[in-house]
């Protein structure tokens, strides 16, 4: 995580299995990344993806309205239409409120 929050802030976990191929996929994801990073109140991402296309992406987040507002940008809304179309097999979104976090 880019960013060391004081306080509860949200967390978006994105758990998804992937379709054969890049299709393009890796661009569009690094391009989400860097737009995601421009949005207020985006706070950072960790994602790992294993061989079998399975993966998970968490981004961080400072409130609820960050989310949606990010959840409607249009070119967001683009990658999630062709994610449906072309680049999931299958897909869950949580939303959950971190309310402590420690680390070693």
């Amino acid at each position: 995580m880019q960013y060391e929050p004081n306080g509860t802030y949200y967390a978006v976990i994105f758990t998804s299995q992937r379709t054969e191929g890049d299709l393009g996929y890796e661009n569009m994801a690094d391009r989400m990344v860097e737009l995601a990073g421009k949005q207020p109140g985006f706070l950072g991402v960790e994602s790992v993806r294993d061989a079998t296309g399975a993966g998970i992406t968490v981004s961080y987040w400072e409130s609820l309205e960050a989310i949606g507002n990010w959840k409607s940008n249009q070119a967001h809304q683009a990658a999630q239409d062709k994610g449906k179309k072309v680049w999931y097999e299958s897909y869950k979104v949580r939303i959950c409120k971190v309310e402590r976090e420690y680390s070693l």
